[in-house]
């Protein structure tokens, strides 16, 4: 198993100029005009400006797992997902992860471990997803829910949400990344 990373190779693009096309609550539609220099090839591109997001893995010191059910606009649909949000402006990814499990859930933990981030979508977004496990969760109080959310909490075992996860019925790629980080640690543990 390597100890390193490959090193890229492509030549990257730089960006030239770069416009503001339209702006909205949560984001921002930018239009880079963007080269290759030693090519003088050029292009303009479409790119999402976001805050980065945070996931959170609230796990109770049963080891049950705490997940939140919520209506997405995006597929119209009412999905089973980790508590989650996005990082306000002056907050870390850190403090972000510990508001909304509790904002969301009602829920705290005495533990974090930062777990890694993923680029969300890096053909089209700028922002990253991190990931932090919080250990030995309890409810603290009740849910202080955003305007518009309206969330359920549901606390299953581990094995439920993998199953979960493993059929499809959770199904929001960014959960599915923070899946893949959790059982990446443990992995390492046993090793």
């Amino acid at each position: 198993m390597s100890s390193q990373f490959l090193e890229f190779t492509i030549e990257p693009w730089i960006t030239t100029t770069e416009q503001v096309e339209y702006t909205t609550n949560i984001f921002k539609l930018l239009s880079r005009e963007m080269k290759i220099e030693s090519e003088n090839h050029q292009a303009t591109f479409s790119v999402i400006k976001a805050p980065d997001w945070v996931n959170v893995i609230p796990v109770t010191a049963e080891g049950e797992i705490v997940l939140v059910e919520q209506y997405r606009y995006g597929i119209e649909q009412t999905t089973l997902e980790l508590p989650g949000g996005v990082v306000d402006p002056g907050e870390t990814p850190e403090e972000t992860s510990k508001r909304e499990l509790v904002e969301e859930t009602g829920f705290a933990g005495t533990t974090i471990e930062y777990l890694g981030k993923v680029s969300s979508n890096p053909a089209i977004f700028t922002n990253y997803t991190h990931t932090y496990l919080i250990e030995n969760c309890t409810k603290v109080k009740e849910q202080q829910l955003d305007g518009n959310e309206r969330i359920n909490v549901h606390i299953v075992s581990m094995e439920e949400f993998l199953e979960y996860v493993d059929k499809g019925w959770v199904h929001h790629s960014l959960v599915v990344a923070a899946v893949a980080r959790y059982l990446l640690k443990k992995k390492k543990l046993r090793l």
